[in-house]
């Protein structure tokens, strides 16, 4: 697929997400200001918050507002708190992605290794053991692990606090120390699904022509591997990378709950508890253009780390 293709599918998606986004807050009952008000509002009440929030206009013209505002950064104003969603969100969307990025950063660095070592060692112990360790990483949710950190490392030994957050600019001990375990509990999971890609792919790139004559030159196994094999191995594990980042996000929802972390994940469920709608659809507008945006950049990447791509284009 070429270059134009790949930004209109872009482009594409985000349009269709944003319509079906837009009429599925329309479609929940209720008038989000006399939600906002209560019922014991007056008329003139919800109609001046009616009219502030843009109810009251045709949903076509509600609609286009909505997309200018989130074009020039202006979400509107939360239901509940009347605070700028841009600065709600802007405080939150920072600790999410400083823990999902955290955490693939590390899973990446445990499934690599451990992925080369079961093709590589494939048949032997080594192999055997990785297998059975990711299989029981695999079957083990993400927020099960962050209750059992809990339970040992904060109240059986006490080494790490249970919960909350602590900005890095303001003590980044502490940062550090809350960051620990909701991190390596959102990675094992995705740790132990990318090992499994990585040595299929390594298994893949193995018994290819170019590494075979790559070893029959003189040249030793480990080095024609990490030399030429990798880079062939990378391009489908980047893909599942970035299809894991988005499951990642998802994650982090119900490990923000566990570590009572202030991030989207916990906003967005308050958003949804308390109906407020400006709030929910910025969010999940917002996590729909992030996840289309990574597969943009991996499919870029894909075009420029392999050249039958590039020639298939030209």
């Amino acid at each position: 697929m070429s270059f134009p293709r790949i930004v209109a599918r872009y482009v594409i998606g985000l349009l269709v997400a944003s319509v079906a986004i837009f009429v599925i807050m329309r479609l929940i009952p209720g008038d989000p200001a006399r939600i906002a008000l209560g019922t014991t509002a007056t008329d003139a009440a919800v109609a001046e918050l009616s009219h502030l929030l843009g109810t009251d206009r045709p949903l076509i013209e509600q609609y286009f507002s909505w997309i200018g505002g989130l074009l020039t950064g202006d979400f509107g104003y939360s239901l509940v708190s009347r605070a700028p969603v841009t600065e709600l969100i802007i405080d939150r969307a920072q600790v999410s992605l400083i823990l999902c990025l955290s955490a693939m950063v590390l899973a990446l660095f445990i499934a690599v290794p451990l992925g080369v070592i079961a093709a590589v060692r494939r048949g032997r112990w080594p192999a055997v053991v990785i297998a059975l360790v990711t299989q029981a990483g695999i079957a083990v949710p993400s927020f099960l692990v962050g209750i059992l950190l809990i339970a040992v490392l904060s109240v059986h030994l006490g080494w790490m606090p249970a919960s909350g957050w602590v900005p890095p600019g303001a003590d980044f001990g502490a940062f550090l120390a809350r960051l620990v375990m909701p991190v390596i509990a959102l990675s094992l999971v995705q740790a132990a699904i990318l090992t499994r890609y990585v040595r299929t792919a390594v298994l893949d790139v193995i018994g290819a022509d170019h590494l075979r004559t790559a070893r029959a030159l003189g040249k030793s196994p480990m080095r024609v591997l990490l030399v030429h094999g990798l880079r062939s191995a990378a391009l489908p594990v980047l893909t599942v990378t970035g299809v894991q980042l988005s499951t990642l996000i998802v994650g982090a929802v119900v490990i923000e709950q566990v570590f009572v972390i202030p991030g989207l994940g916990t906003m967005l469920l308050d958003g949804v508890a308390n109906r407020d709608i400006p709030v929910v659809q910025t969010i999940v507008m917002l996590l729909v253009a992030f996840t289309l945006t990574v597969n943009l950049l991996i499919d870029l990447s894909q075009k420029v780390l392999d050249p039958r791509l590039r020639r298939k284009v030209a």
